[in-house]
């Protein structure tokens, strides 16, 4: 009723009334609403992506926030990011003959990329005051909106030694490190853009409780807008309104904790917080994830299954889901991009329309994959001087090398391996991913894997393609021929590469769990490993390596090599149908309309 007297014909509708802008939209059919310029959200993210040679993320949690970052610049979304501006990145990784990770810095030319602001701040840590800079990187649409992201950096000659190799690392250090790093994300964040003059900040959205300590600089501010000397309740409410949080993982190992004292240490003004540590503090400590809920209006997981794995771990909280996307225009290779600019008008901009891609001749997709799959064939050619066939089936595994996540699993039985490819068909696997310093575990996985190359290397050629980045990772969702996951259900909150696989026609084989739960139409979008009815039994990874073998077997190399027609209908599929879903364009409008508003 409200658009209808607004109505002005086919293509477009627009009415301003008060925050909000309704505009149809004609390529997707959809309504999208866009903010007016004065109201802003916040997006806070210890990690973004904003391109591979910028090393300011370290996997999928930054990745996700530079795709939701270049959504809001396509939709014409106010928005402005922060960040750290991680000057020697998250690390630059080495693997010996053996397979054995070892790290150095990943330095980048900051100055190459980003414009330094004549901004400063001044945050007290500890007994001491920390002086910060920001840097701007501008996100610009496709129709030329352009979004900020702000990266707090100390380096400056006036710190300390130790205080300027705060925002070098990602993820570096210790608690103390980690600690004072969140300290000026969240309070030192906020503290920045009222130095930038923004003021009238309509939601601040906390992407994973990195930043939750924002929240104790809003409290501060609303406590003193009403006079009061300390943090009351009706302080929190008013905080609470403005908050949105989006929690990424499943485990609790991943919810940052610290321990009260650390924190009176480190945080200059405690005595405002002692008399309500009950909104920060869950069992004595301080808990960012507890503290970003307790402060927001809207909490979400990142897939339908994360939700209710959410709900048990975090206890008795209003949780939605708003599940993942990827940004099309920039996880689409240039073969598929030049075949959907002749094919579907205006995809970039309408993300649904990739739905058209059911009209496209099978030529036309499998020539494009090919051209996909040169490209990254030889990549490993030229950087590891392995000659991989264009002919053979290849399977792709590229992701964080950690223990749950069991990159191994297809190589479980060995022989079992050379029996499928001798009796079915010629497979390839080329992997890649980087295991985090700490995780010992995640190392020997890596290891493992290159002593299982060296023991195929006569019947089956696997690589292992080291510094995987966002540039790697284009090149193997595109490049491969099925995509392969096998994470421990439920364990895996959402997923994103085989949603970016999906763009470029390449299928899914994974284990049910986060995204996958969504996107598998088994045999039309991809594959399953196991079934539904599998997922509340106790993962056992013989069981799971049997349903992974007999799939292959049975159903994927025959359809490969024999089913070519077939086998190009599921990847059309998965263009069409979860191309079309999972991505950031329709992820950002659910935070619009479930989130900001």
């Amino acid at each position: 009723d409200l658009l209808s007297s607004y109505w002005v014909d086919d293509s477009e509708c627009i009415s301003s009334f008060g925050l909000v802008d309704y505009r149809f939209n004609n390529y997707s059919q959809s309504l999208i609403l866009t903010m007016s310029s004065d109201s802003v959200i916040a997006y806070f993210s210890m990690e973004i992506g904003v391109q591979s040679d910028i090393a300011t993320y370290s996997g999928g949690l930054g990745v996700l926030a530079g795709d939701t970052i270049r959504s809001a610049a396509d939709l014409g979304i106010s928005m402005v990011g922060v960040s750290l501006l991680s000057r020697k990145g998250y690390f630059h990784q080495t693997l010996d003959f053996s397979g054995w990770q070892t790290e150095e810095p990943d330095s980048w030319q900051v100055e190459k990329y980003c414009t330094k602001l004549n901004h400063r701040i001044s945050l007290p840590i500890e007994s001491r005051t920390v002086q910060l800079q920001c840097w701007k990187y501008i996100v610009e649409g496709i129709n030329g909106e352009e979004v900020p992201i702000y990266f707090l950096d100390s380096e400056l000659a006036e710190n300390a030694e130790y205080d300027r190799s705060l925002t070098d690392y990602l993820y570096g250090g210790d608690d103390y490190y980690r600690l004072c790093q969140e300290i000026i994300l969240g309070i030192g964040g906020i503290l920045m853009l009222r130095k930038l003059g923004y003021t009238d900040i309509h939601r601040y959205h906390m992407n994973e409780g990195h930043a939750g300590l924002l929240v104790l600089e809003l409290l501060k501010e609303e406590a003193a807008r009403q006079g009061a000397e300390l943090i009351s309740d009706k302080h929190t409410e008013e905080v609470r309104k403005k908050c949105v949080f989006t929690t990424h993982t499943p485990v609790p190992v991943g919810h940052d904790q610290y321990s009260l004292g650390l924190f009176e240490q480190l945080v200059h003004e405690f005595y405002l917080y002692k008399d309500c540590k009950d909104v920060f503090c869950f069992e004595n400590k301080l808990n960012l994830t507890y503290l970003a809920l307790t402060h927001s209006r809207y909490i979400n997981g990142v897939a339908k299954k994360h939700k209710e794995v959410s709900k048990q771990l975090l206890g008795n909280y209003q949780i939605d889901s708003i599940t993942n996307g990827v940004h099309v225009g920039t996880w689409t290779s240039d073969s598929f991009s030049n075949l959907y600019d002749k094919q579907i008008d205006g995809w970039r901009a309408d993300s649904l329309s990739l739905r058209y891609a059911l009209n496209i001749p099978f030529g036309d997709i499998w020539n494009s994959h090919q051209a996909a799959k040169k490209n990254l064939l030889d990549y490993v050619q030229n950087t590891m001087g392995v000659s991989m066939s264009l002919d053979i089936m290849t399977i792709g595994f590229a992701r964080r090398t950690t223990q749950y996540k069991h990159a191994d699993l297809v190589l479980t039985d060995l022989d079992r391996l050379i029996d499928i490819s001798d009796s079915v068909g010629k497979f390839q696997i080329i992997y890649s991913g980087k295991a985090h310093p700490h995780d010992y575990r995640g190392k020997e996985l890596i290891q493992h894997i290159h002593r299982a190359k060296e023991q195929l290397k006569d019947k089956i050629i696997i690589v292992y393609l080291p510094n995987y980045n966002m540039k790697l990772g284009k090149l193997l969702t595109s490049g491969t021929d099925v995509w392969l996951n096998t994470p421990q259900p439920p364990m895996e909150a959402s997923g994103t590469s085989g949603m970016k696989a999906a763009l470029n026609g390449v299928p899914s084989f994974s284990i049910l769990d986060g995204w996958w739960l969504e996107g598998c139409i088994e045999g039309v979008t991809g594959w399953s490993i196991g079934e539904r009815k599998h997922l509340d039994q106790q993962f056992d990874q013989k069981v799971y390596a049997e349903f992974l073998y007999q799939k292959l077997q049975e159903v994927i190399l025959p359809t490969y090599y024999s089913n070519h027609e077939g086998f190009i209908s599921i990847m059309r599929n998965a263009i069409a149908i979860n191309g079309s879903f999972f991505n950031s364009e329709r992820m950002l409008n659910q935070y619009i309309s479930k989130a900001y508003f």
